[in-house]
C-alpha cells in the first residue's frame, strides 16, 4: 500500500521541512498533500518541497490545496501542525498576562497563555477531526498542536476520533539524561508517564541496570552548596547570590530529588506547571522575559526561519548543495511511527493517548503522555503500575484544568474560561482572572466565533468568520 500523507498546517516554520526530509531519506514512493489556509504560506512551502524533491530525485508525489476536504480522500495518514492565529496570537498570549504581573517562559501549554491558546485551537481541531472521520476514516491521525493534552482531549470528547498526540520533548530529555549519565543513547531505556510538558521519568536503565541511584548522585552534585528560597532565587550557603551563572535545569533536578522522578520537558516548560513559584518571573536570580527565557526571542526565530524558507522557495536558484546538512529531520518521529505500524515492528515511542486504565490511578479518558507500542494494531499505551501519590498530585489539578478549558472552548463559555484560569493558579484573585479573561477574549475575538455566538463578548458582532488556521 502506498502511503498518502496529508499535512494540515503545512506552512509551518518548524515541521514541514523535517517531515519532507525524513520522507526523502526513507526513499519510498509516497503521495504528500500539503494543506494550509494561507495561500502565500502554502505557495512557499509547496515550492520549497518541490525544490527538495527535485534536488534529491525522491519518489514523492506532491500536491497542495487550501481546502483540506480536497486533500483528505484516500489519505492513509493525517498530520496536523496548525496554530490558530500563528505567532502573532502567541505574542498576545504572553504580553497580555505580563501586564498583570504574570510572566511565562513559553505560554503555549498551561498558565494563561496555554489556556488562551486552547480556546483558539480546540474548535478548529474538532472540525478537522470531523472531516477526517468523514473522508478518511481509516487514516492514522496525528496532532502536534499545543496545548497537547487539551487539544487531544477536546477532539476525543467531541468526535471520538483516534487522534494521537506527538511531541519530541520526552525524546529530547531521554537524550539529555543519557548525556548526563555519559552513556550512548541506544544503551539508555526509560519509562516516562504524565501530561505533555510535565511527563515524569519514573524508571531509567542502562544496559538493563537501574540508573536512578546514579541520577540521584548527579542531582546532589549539581545542587551541592546551593539552597533555594520559595521564589527560586539561587543563593550560596552564606546567602550571597551568584548572578549571571546558568544552572543546568535546576528546578527539574530539585523536583527529581523531591519526587524521585525526573520531569520533562526542562525548566522552561516544567516551571509553568508550578506558577505558585514562578508566575512572578523570578527564576534562580534572573527574571523571565528579561534576562532569561524570553519567549519573544523564540517567536522572532520562528519569523526568521519562515523568511529564510520564503527566500529559498521563491528564489529562481536551486537549493544549495549543502541544504540538507542542517536539516536533522522531524523530531516527533511520525514517519518512524507510521513505518513501525505498517511493518508490525512493535517499536516503543512516547505518545499522547486517552487513559484506558494503563495508568490505574489517573482518570479514565484523561490524555496522558506515556510509553506506547506501535505495531500492526496501531499505537497504544503500555500498561504501567500506579504512579506515586506525589506525582499523581502534580497531575490531578492539571487534568481537571484540561477538562474545564475543553468545556470552555467547545461551549464558548466565558465563565469556564475564568474557572480554568483560576484552576491554573497563576492569577492572584478572581477579579484579576476576570479582567485577564476579558482582555484575552477581546484580543483574540476574530479567532473565537463560539464565544461571540454564546454572548461571551458583548462588544463583538454576533457572527464572525471562521478562524484562519495559521501554522507556526
Amino acid at each position: 500500500m502506498q502511503e498518502k500523507i496529508v499535512l494540515i498546517g503545512a506552512g509551518s516554520a518548524v515541521f514541514t521541512r523535517g517531515i519532507v526530509a525524513d520522507l526523502i531519506r526513507r526513499g519510498e514512493p509516497i503521495e504528500l498533500a500539503l494543506v494550509d489556509t494561507d495561500p502565500h504560506a502554502l505557495e512557499v512551502v509547496a515550492r520549497l518541497c518541490t525544490k527538495m524533491i527535485e534536488a534529491t530525485r525522491a519518489p514523492l508525489e506532491l500536491s497542495a490545496s487550501t481546502d483540506r476536504r480536497d486533500a483528505l480522500p484516500g489519505a492513509t495518514a493525517v498530520v496536523c501542525t496548525i496554530s490558530v492565529g500563528g505567532r502573532r496570537a502567541w505574542e498576545q498570549d504572553v504580553r497580555i498576562p505580563r501586564q498583570y504581573g504574570i510572566r511565562q517562559p513559553v505560554g503555549d501549554s498551561v498558565m494563561p497563555g496555554g489556556t488562551s491558546r486552547a480556546l483558539r485551537m480546540i474548535p478548529p481541531m474538532v472540525a478537522i477531526a470531523e472531516d477526517v472521520l468523514d473522508l478518511a476514516p481509516a487514516a492514522l491521525f496525528f496532532n502536534y498542536g499545543n496545548p497537547m493534552a487539551a487539544v487531544c482531549r477536546g477532539v476525543h470528547k467531541a468526535t471520538g476520533a483516534k487522534m494521537v498526540g506527538l511531541c519530541h520533548g520526552v525524546v529530547g530529555v531521554g537524550r539529555y539524561l543519557a548525556r548526563v549519565l555519559d552513556v550512548p543513547r541506544e544503551r539508555f531505556r526509560y519509562t516516562a508517564i504524565g501530561m505533555n510538558h510535565l511527563t515524569w521519568f519514573t524508571e531509567a536503565r542502562v544496559d538493563g541496570e537501574d540508573a536512578m541511584p546514579r541520577l540521584h548522585e548527579i542531582a546532589a552534585e549539581k545542587l551541592a552548596g546551593i539552597r533555594y528560597d520559595t521564589l527560586g532565587a539561587k543563593r550560596e550557603e552564606d546567602g550571597t547570590v551568584r548572578p549571571g551563572e546558568e544552572l543546568d535545569q535546576p528546578f527539574c533536578w530539585q523536583l527529581f530529588e523531591l519526587f524521585g522522578a525526573f520531569p520533562a520537558v526542562h525548566d522552561s516548560h516544567v516551571m509553568e506547571f508550578f506558577p505558585q513559584f514562578f508566575a512572578s518571573g523570578q527564576y534562580f536570580g534572573k527574571v523571565v522575559g528579561e534576562n532569561t527565557r524570553c519567549i519573544e526571542k523564540t517567536i522572532a526565530r520562528g519569523d526568521k526561519v519562515f523568511r529564510q524558507m520564503e527566500q529559498d522557495a521563491l528564489s529562481p536558484d536551486p537549493l544549495p548543495a549543502n541544504y540538507f546538512d542542517s536539516i536533522t529531520g522531524e523530531h516527533e518521529q511520525v514517519v518512524e511511527i507510521i513505518e513501525s505500524i505498517r511493518t508490525d515492528a512493535g517499536r516503543i515511542y512516547s505518545a499522547n493517548l486517552p487513559n484506558a486504565g494503563q495508568v490505574p490511578n489517573l482518570p479514565i479518558g484523561a490524555v496522558l503522555e506515556a510509553n506506547a507500542i506501535a505495531d500492526g494494531g496501531g499505537i497504544r499505551h503500555i500498561a504501567q503500575p500506579p504512579l506515586p501519590a506525589g506525582v499523581v498530585g502534580t497531575l490531578a489539578t492539571r487534568l481537571a484544568w484540561v477538562d474545564t478549558v475543553v468545556e470552555a472552548a467547545l461551549e464558548g463559555s466565558r465563565d469556564k474560561f475564568i474557572q480554568a484560569l483560576v484552576l491554573d493558579g497563576s492569577v492572584r484573585s478572581l477579579a484579576q482572572a476576570t479582567a485577564l479573561a476579558d482582555e484575552l477574549l477581546a484580543a483574540h475575538a476574530q479567532h473565537l466565533p463560539r464565544f461571540a455566538r454564546a454572548g461571551a463578548m458583548p462588544d463583538q458582532p454576533a457572527e464572525q468568520e471562521a478562524p484562519a488556521l495559521v501554522s507556526v
